[in-house]
């Protein structure tokens, strides 16, 4: 699915880059839930790429298409030659995360806080264009701290997609960069869906993607009756088999989902493999304890795999023994 056409139909439903959690072994598994929507790294940041190990940053299976990467950094030259590793190792769309609120993103000069800057995100959008083949988006916040207001948001929207970004993901909510915690900033201050449907309707030409909170299918169809796309995060990393619908109802597809158990059965050799090159199975697991929530079996499935992923001389087994305690 590399071709436009198709990036842009995926687009109507899409993961959310998290991090820590959106590595290659968790989109491997929702991608056997989901064939089309679209999916995202974690955030890489450009000293990473650039100083760091690239290949194990980049690293990915072709399974995984239609695939992102989201890049962290704000200078314009890093940004395109990180933009030009991306597109060589084979992603389809490059993000720039202009909508993190942590330190830790703060102290680098990317995230949210380069609301404040749309020229410097106009100048790295510029950058890159002139550099990949491939879509440059942006995920952003409708705006940080006291700076919350329509005008501010729209600001930032006419000198970036000036710059020749024509796609945006909004987190439809204000980021606060002081006096918030990040984990307090996903419920505070409160979601403004009728912000970004607004954003739509006064920029018909742009693709705007809504995201924040959304945790049902039911609510994503709500959402494409306003907006091009819809972006879930913590409710298909917590449930991930929501997204079994997803091709269906999202999508218009008719080509019947794998059941919970044939999704663990499949990925047992992607897992054998992946360990055989030296990832233990716990970092795997921790991606698979939500699969079965809702069916009997659930908690009998999660301990298992919580209690012996980790142990020495785990393996297949260990999986083959939870499965083996869900009904």
């Amino acid at each position: 699915m590399s071709s436009a056409v198709n990036l842009q139909q995926a687009r109507r439903l899409s993961v959310a880059p998290m991090m820590d959690w959106t590595d290659r072994d968790c989109r491997y598994l929702l991608r056997l839930i989901s064939r089309e929507c679209l999916l995202y790294t974690e955030m890489v940041t450009t000293g990473a790429l650039i100083h760091g190990d690239r290949e194990r940053f980049l690293a990915h299976d072709a399974f995984e298409y239609p695939l992102a990467l989201q890049l962290g950094g704000s200078e314009p030259d890093e940004m395109a030659q990180c933009a030009i590793m991306g597109e060589d190792a084979g992603y389809q769309e490059i993000n720039i995360n202009v909508g993190c609120p942590s330190d830790r993103v703060q102290s680098g000069r990317f995230g949210a806080c380069l609301m404040a800057e749309p020229e410097l995100v106009a100048e790295s959008v510029a950058a890159m264009q002139n550099k990949v083949g491939i879509p440059v988006t942006v995920k952003t916040r409708l705006g940080i701290d006291d700076k919350d207001s329509y005008e501010f948001l729209t600001d930032f929207l006419d000198k970036v997609s000036a710059a020749g970004c024509e796609i945006f993901i909004l987190h439809a909510r204000n980021a606060w960069l002081k006096g918030l915690s990040p984990k307090e900033n996903r419920d505070i201050p409160p979601l403004n869906y009728e912000r970004v449907y607004q954003v739509k309707k006064d920029y018909p030409h742009l693709h705007i993607d809504i995201n924040g909170g959304i945790k049902e299918l039911d609510e994503a169809t709500d959402h494409l009756q306003h907006v091009d796309g819809v972006m879930m995060g913590r409710a298909a990393y917590h449930n991930p088999y929501l997204l079994a619908e997803a091709d269906k109802t999202i999508f218009g597809k008719h080509e019947p989902a794998l059941s919970r158990r044939e999704v663990i059965e499949t990925m047992l050799p992607y897992i054998e493999k992946r360990m055989s090159e030296g990832r233990p199975l716990k970092s795997i697991t921790r991606h698979l304890l939500g699969v079965f929530q809702g069916v009997p079996g659930a908690r009998r499935w999660r301990r298992h795999l919580s209690e012996n992923a980790h142990l020495p001389g785990a393996g297949i087994h260990t999986l083959k023994e939870a499965l083996a305690l869900v009904d």
